[in-house]
């Protein structure tokens, strides 16, 4: 879709949510309405799109020639560092006339929200950011060509890492293999570090890599992806090393069945609450109800966490093009911690999923 195509599509949105324009920063929605990945940094950039006219954009200097690139049509606001941007937001302000603006309430800085105060003295502002995350939630086919990439580029390097794992090698050690490994793929896009977590580490599920020295028995969890063109992938597995105890898998076959679970019940018209209360009730009902500390999963796009959010409490029915993990988890401290993740797509007749690796437990080394 074009940048004309969608900025018409964030006028809709204005309109809906009852302002005259929205102003959004460099980000995740800057980035789909424009097709254009800005800085954020110490120089604001701030595009103003009103439900009718034409747009304006806040510009330092040294953005200019990238923003022309784009071809646009927009009112351009440049401002220099030794002039200071006040004035170029008030040339957005005569530009685009509106007494009730919106802004994204997780993405905005206080530092532009200031500036738009003092441009805009009698308007008044509003939090759109339920209604830009809905319109970036139904994946376009060129969105889901992107995310099918950056799952195929994780997992190839995933499968290149688990090959090297060996009883002694430090979390930190598989995590810069993996690094590595993302490198050698044709990624387009920044590589963040993978979580790598093993033995009682793997029971924090948002713990942090560190020097402890993988033993013979340890769980294994991998939490990892790429981002391609913009588009992020995000993934699980936890795997043993050396072999497993038994009552590590009765807690793993646990968390496996519930995955499946998810995957075969997610269709269009189910609610993120009821896929959620199904997945979760999996787990409530085992014996590990206490191990049980997070919902099932997340919407994933140009951002790795945005709607839907899997939850309970979230009543939206789920629609074709809706894209997110199922990733239920136990978590059982001071011991093990399992979790299994996949990048699903709602489909027409159900769930597709787009990460393909090994669900069934697998002990490596």
């Amino acid at each position: 879709m074009t940048p004309a195509l969608r900025l018409n599509r964030l006028r809709g949105v204005a309109s809906r949510a009852g302002v005259d324009a929205i102003a959004i920063i460099p980000g995740s929605t800057f980035l789909y309405v424009t097709g254009a990945q800005f800085h954020l940094m110490e120089r604001p950039t701030v595009l103003i799109v009103p439900v009718e006219g034409r747009p304006a954009i806040v510009l330092p200097d040294l953005e200019f020639q990238s923003w022309q690139a784009l071809g646009i049509d927009a009112e351009i606001c440049r401002w220099k560092d030794e002039e200071g941007f006040a004035d170029a937001f008030a040339a957005a302000a005569r530009a685009v006339s509106a007494r009730r603006l919106g802004v994204e309430g997780f993405a905005m800085r206080y530092a532009e929200f200031s500036a738009l105060e003092t441009a805009f003295p009698a308007a008044t502002f509003a939090n759109v950011q339920q209604h830009t995350n809905a319109m970036r939630a139904i994946k376009e086919a060129d969105e889901l060509g992107r995310l099918r990439e950056a799952v195929h580029y994780a997992e190839a390097a995933f499968n290149q890492t688990l090959a090297q794992v060996r009883v002694g090698m430090t979390e930190l050690e598989v995590q810069r293999r993996m690094m590595q490994a993302f490198l050698e793929q044709p990624v387009v896009g920044p590589i963040g570090a993978p979580l790598v977590l093993a033995g009682l580490n793997s029971a924090l599920p948002h713990g942090h890599s560190g020097d402890y020295a993988i033993q013979q028995g340890d769980a294994l969890l991998f939490d990892f992806g790429v981002t391609h063109h913009g588009y992020s992938s995000d993934i699980t597995r936890t795997v043993f090393v050396g072999g497993v105890a038994d009552e590590d898998r009765a807690l793993y076959d646990v968390v496996l069945a519930a995955n499946a679970l998810g995957r075969d019940t997610a269709r269009p018209g189910l609610t993120a609450h009821a896929l959620d209360d199904a997945v979760r009730g999996h787990l409530e009902a085992s014996p590990y109800a206490d191990f049980v500390v997070h919902k099932t999963g997340h919407g994933l796009g140009l951002d790795v966490h945005e709607a839907p959010q899997i939850m309970r409490g979230n009543h939206t029915p789920l629609a074709p093009g809706h894209y997110f993990t199922i990733e239920p988890g136990l978590y059982r401290p001071g011991r093990v911690g399992v979790r299994i993740e996949d990048d699903v797509l709602i489909t027409d007749k159900g769930c597709e999923s787009f990460s393909t690796l090994p669900r069934e437990l697998l002990v490596v080394g």
